[in-house]
């Protein structure tokens, strides 16, 4: 793995993380393209990666999240259950689910129709949510949350995506669901990078931690970029243009490139 394929995936990574299109499966695709091969080390660069466009989080949501007890203990509620999932199923999401072409495929195929589904039948029903704080969503919604994203342990589902329409099932209007899935990213990919790092960081060389670094600090700045133009766009759009791009994606690949 060179330098220049850290910067082309940290690229992708900080673009595609907050969207519901799977920045895990477009990481796998991609490193198929590059003919990269399959090593622990890239394992671990796709899973430290996205803690790196995750810290984009803290830079903009520093007031509303840190200095908020009651919205962190929220945050806290809704990462239980991935934390428990994840932990115990950290062996064969690395070594089995991570190298499945075909699992981010049809995941993300499947994905894709449910999200155009979804979005015909949902209705605008939100819940009544305290206006000056959107982000105090009680605790029984915020755990049922954390169940819908650990969904996402699955490559292709997509954390955002599971997590959006979670809470717009729930009735969670959809910008606050969106900032909500954000905040909840920070432990969720803290929680995976460190786990990872723990168990494998002395295998990796000097220089391997340099490319670490540079994908690390790509997808930060790019990840920045892409919360503000997802903010933007969920005014005015709903989800199902996610919905056909991944469809379309998955049907590409599975007929000309898998």
């Amino acid at each position: 793995m060179t330098f220049l394929n850290s910067i082309i995936l940290g690229i992708i990574e900080g673009f595609t993380e907050f969207l519901p299109i799977s920045s895990t499966g477009h990481l796998v695709l991609s490193s198929h393209l590059l003919k990269l091969e399959q090593s622990d080390f890239l394992k671990s660069f796709e899973i430290a990666i996205q803690l790196g466009a995750i810290l984009s989080v803290v830079v903009l949501y520093f007031k509303r999240f840190f200095l908020n007890f009651e919205v962190v203990k929220r945050v806290v509620v809704a990462f239980i259950p991935t934390a428990v999932i994840g932990f115990l199923l950290y062996g064969f999401i690395k070594n089995i689910l991570l190298e499945s072409a075909a699992t981010v495929l049809w995941s993300l195929l499947l994905g894709g129709v449910v999200l155009i589904v979804f979005e015909f039948w949902y209705s605008k029903t939100a819940l009544k949510i305290n206006a000056q704080n959107s982000l105090l969503l009680s605790y029984r919604h915020c755990f049922f949350i954390g169940l819908f994203q650990a969904l996402a342990v699955i490559p292709g589902v997509s954390r955002a995506g599971a997590t959006i329409l979670g809470g717009l099932w729930l009735g969670i209007p959809r910008k606050t669901i969106v900032e909500f899935s954000f905040l909840l990213a920070l432990p969720t990919m803290a929680g995976a990078t460190g786990l990872d790092l723990l168990k494998n960081a002395s295998l990796f060389s000097y220089d391997q931690f340099g490319i670490l670094a540079v994908g690390f600090f790509i997808s930060f700045t790019t990840a920045v970029l892409a919360i503000k133009l997802l903010l933007s766009f969920i005014q005015r759009h709903t989800f199902v243009s996610f919905g056909v791009y991944r469809i379309i994606l998955a049907v590409v690949f599975l007929l000309f490139l898998i």
